[in-house]
């Protein structure tokens, strides 16, 4: 008689405190289980991303009354790919199997628990792998690819946005003059290809070692921060500053009365009543896990009108170093981790 081993553990990375990258631990813990709107996925490749680092080291750059509560430990991460394990009684669209890749339960702190051999993760969260890309660079894309649609094309829900009154919307693109600043990073690389394959004539901001790169994804003209003033130019319709901070207030006289400014990272932006002033628009939004956009994305990621770009790839069990190399910055795409 043929023994069946049901496996009740995993190895996963968890943090006990916040701090920096030396709280990673890479530990064994109780395999999820899925409720019935669920679906059990077997991890291939884990993106990650800023907001891992963010909540690893306790949103300190929040004000204190915006900081999480959480309750220890935490695993970290959202963005997966890997094989469907298992279906709660609910589901219909995914069967044991499939190939799917999701940005987990975002955004909701400490819930995502990504950086895991196993994840339990909303159906609605989830679609099927694109054929024509591998595990890695799968799930490299989830959130930085949401991240660019919602802002440049489709926000995709209604939800309040915690960072300002109004409702962000997206602006038309097509023959619009658009620059992407932090254009070599996760969201910028990305945001540049949407952009343009939406029609835009793109100018793309980075460091110069990046040049090659970004002219190969369809910008229009490079400059080099480091050698050239990115604010000189004038009559932008659009500017994404995907570094964003206090310092994203500069690209204000980039843009031509009725143009837009969207920091990807808002907080610190102190110059609301200039911009008012300018008759200019300043938006931003939080990305929120959508499964139905990365189905509709995936096409595009499979025949590489979208290209997600690999800076590094570490072991689970190194998550320590890959948040140091996040650290360092100067990140070309995306790092990602393997169990």
């Amino acid at each position: 008689m043929m023994k069946v081993t049901i496996m009740t553990s995993m190895k996963a990375v968890l943090i006990h405190a916040f701090g920096g990258p030396d709280v990673l631990r890479y530990e064994d813990v109780a395999m999820p289980a899925i409720g019935p709107d669920e679906v059990l996925v077997r991890v291939s490749a884990i993106g990650i991303n800023p907001p891992d680092w963010y909540l690893r080291d306790g949103y300190r750059a929040l004000p204190p009354e915006w900081r999480p509560k959480v309750d220890f430990p935490i695993i970290l991460g959202t963005d997966i790919s890997g094989t469907v394990e298992g279906v709660g009684h609910n589901v219909t669209g995914f069967s044991v199997g499939d190939e799917v890749y999701s940005m987990v339960r975002f955004f909701s702190v400490a819930e995502s628990r990504a950086y895991a051999e196993y994840v339990a993760v909303p159906a609605t969260e989830l679609a099927l792998k694109p054929q024509g890309i591998d595990h890695i660079h799968a799930a490299a894309a989830p959130m930085s690819l949401l991240t660019a649609w919602q802002f440049l094309v489709d926000v995709g829900h209604s939800r309040p946005n915690p960072l300002q009154a109004e409702p962000h919307r997206p602006v038309p693109l097509e023959g619009r003059r658009v620059l992407i600043n932090g254009a070599a990073g996760g969201v910028g690389h990305l945001a540049v290809q949407v952009a343009k394959l939406k029609g835009a004539h793109v100018t793309a901001v980075a460091s110069g070692r990046n040049e090659a790169l970004l002219r190969e994804l369809g910008a229009d003209v490079f400059i080099d921060y480091t050698q050239n003033d990115s604010t000189t130019i004038r009559d932008l319709d659009l500017v994404v500053d995907a570094v964003g901070g206090p310092a994203t207030a500069r690209f204000l006289q980039t843009l031509k009365p009725g143009g837009a400014l969207f920091p990807v990272y808002p907080l610190g932006f102190a110059e609301a009543d200039e911009a008012a002033r300018l008759g200019l628009t300043v938006s931003t939004t939080q990305v929120r896990s959508h499964g139905g956009q990365l189905a509709e994305l995936a096409p595009l990621l499979d025949d590489r009108r979208i290209r997600v770009v690999i800076d590094s790839t570490f072991p689970l069990s190194a998550a320590r170093e890959a948040h140091e190399r996040a650290e360092k910055g100067h990140i070309q795409g995306k790092i990602v981790l393997i169990p």
